[in-house]
């Protein structure tokens, strides 16, 4: 859901992936390896083409990791079918492949175009589930009951057929005048019974809009995008399946976590006492996570507070274990134990964490390179979170300098979302005090000095506006 969009003009990133060091292509034996498999005939695995699965992904996107079919269970309940990409099929272990995919760790998105995990002749074509082509992939099959808890896991390889590629605007358009797909028709329903789920168990979910630049015409937008409630419901089925995995693996004492720590009670009642000042009500019994659910992140005080709300989501890691249980196990944003493996033409970790999964679902060793693997990709996966967060923000840093290097000294209107702390009433030193606001029009989010009342609008001065530097300042009018 597009709040609100400002055009940009031409923008280089090429300096920008040349700091962080993203490579051009794909050394030539990868990419052979790549286009070889992408030949091959798939494998003989169970075929599940008759199932009418769909994609929802973004517009533009053609990594298409995940398809969905919904249906309901005879005698109450509901079956999610969720096909992933079995990425392990095309991709050998051992191979140069392999070797480069781990060089990347993820696919690290840029509006001019993004540096892929694996070549786009897999990542865009034979891997990806595309709509009208028959496909590799892994199929998870979660039985729930009509309460949505899981009642039944099962997975299995198999070769599915996507009947379309749907996108979010256009799967919202059609919940909004109640005629979605048959295969997914059931995601409101389903979706609030998970989140309902989510709520119970303690999980937070930050409903801040996000900036992104988007390419028009011979120049670019910067967008300021929330989500929508099909774009919510969309990523619990994600959740779900990220849950039982991690089951799966904790009941094989095999397996790699995406761990978060729980939000510690002392930081949720600092969080309480920020909610009155700011016109938040948070009643008795609720948790964080129904509390942000309720807000209207558009308004500038509902914004300061789910800012703050994000000091709670800290802390974020992949967690490997072989033999002996991690000990803090669960991810405290999704209120329990949780796994990547639904997104593995663009996160490596995915395709190691499934095929433990299936091993261990099907009775038998976790393969030798798969579990080699599994301590080493924490690390990996760390360092490539880092670039690929570093590229993300510094685009629209670039975008936010580059919209307003001929506005310096005007005036605008903005929010005041955090605040410097403080130590004894006093900034730190050699830094004047100062925090973050957030623009209407262009919506740009960056660092303003002064005294600045938290929560409340007012009106900022722009200081600097630096490309060179992607360096956004402006003061308090």
């Amino acid at each position: 859901m597009v709040i609100r969009r400002v055009l940009a003009p031409r923008i280089d990133f090429g300096a920008l992936r040349r700091e962080l060091g993203l490579p051009k292509g794909f050394p030539a034996a990868a990419q052979r390896e790549a286009d070889e498999a992408a030949a091959a005939p798939l494998p003989a695995v169970a075929d599940r083409t008759d199932v009418p699965f769909v994609t929802v992904d973004p517009a533009t996107s053609r990594d298409l990791d995940q398809a969905m079919h919904l249906s309901r269970r005879p005698g109450g309940g509901f079956r999610v079918r969720y096909a992933i990409a079995d990425v392990a099929t095309h991709v050998r272990p051992g191979g140069p492949l392999e070797e480069e995919t781990w060089r990347r760790g993820q696919t690290v998105y840029l509006p001019d175009g993004n540096v892929p995990l694996h070549p786009h002749t897999l990542s865009e074509g034979a891997a990806s589930l595309l709509p009208d082509e028959d496909r590799a992939a892994v199929l998870w099959t979660i039985d729930l009951d009509p309460d949505g808890d899981t009642v039944a896991v099962a997975l299995e390889r198999a070769r599915v057929r996507s009947r379309a590629k749907l996108d979010y605007a256009g799967v919202q358009a059609d919940a909004d005048v109640g005629r979605l797909p048959e295969p997914i028709a059931l995601l409101p329903e389903i979706g609030g019974l998970l989140a309902a789920r989510g709520f119970r168990r303690g999980a937070i979910n930050l409903p801040l809009p996000e900036q992104d630049v988007e390419p028009d015409g011979d120049g670019w937008r910067l967008v300021l995008r929330g989500p929508g409630p099909m774009e919510d419901h969309n990523a619990q089925i994600s959740l779900l399946t990220g849950m039982a995995a991690a089951d799966i693996m904790l009941a094989g004492r095999i397996g790699l976590l995406r761990t978060m720590p729980s939000p510690k009670p002392e930081a949720v009642d600092r969080l309480r006492l920020a909610a009155a000042p700011l016109g938040v009500d948070w009643p008795d019994g609720l948790g964080v996570g129904e509390v942000l659910v309720r807000l209207d992140a558009s308004q500038p005080r509902a914004a300061a507070f789910i800012d703050q709300a994000a000091e709670l989501m800290r802390g974020a890691a992949y967690t490997a274990f072989d033999g002996e249980l991690p000990e803090q196990p669960e991810h405290g944003g999704v209120g329990a134990a949780y796994a990547h493996v639904t997104a593995p033409l663009r996160r490596l970790a995915d395709r190691y964490a499934t095929e433990v999964c299936l091993a261990l679902h099907e009775g038998r060793p976790v393969p030798d390179w798969a579990r080699a693997a599994l301590p080493k990709l924490p690390e990996v996966m760390s360092t490539t979170d880092r670039t690929a967060s570093a590229a993300a923000r510094g685009a629209i840093e670039l975008a936010e300098a580059v919209l307003l290097e001929h506005r310096v000294g005007e005036t605008f209107e903005a929010a005041v979302l955090d605040v410097d702390a403080s130590l004894n009433g006093q900034s730190k030193p050699g830094r004047p005090p100062g925090g973050t606001v957030a623009l209407d029009q262009p919506p740009v989010r960056a660092r303003c000095t002064g005294e600045l009342p938290l929560g409340e609008r007012i009106l900022v001065r722009l200081v600097t506006a630096d490309p060179a530097q992607r360096k956004v300042l402006f003061e308090r009018a």
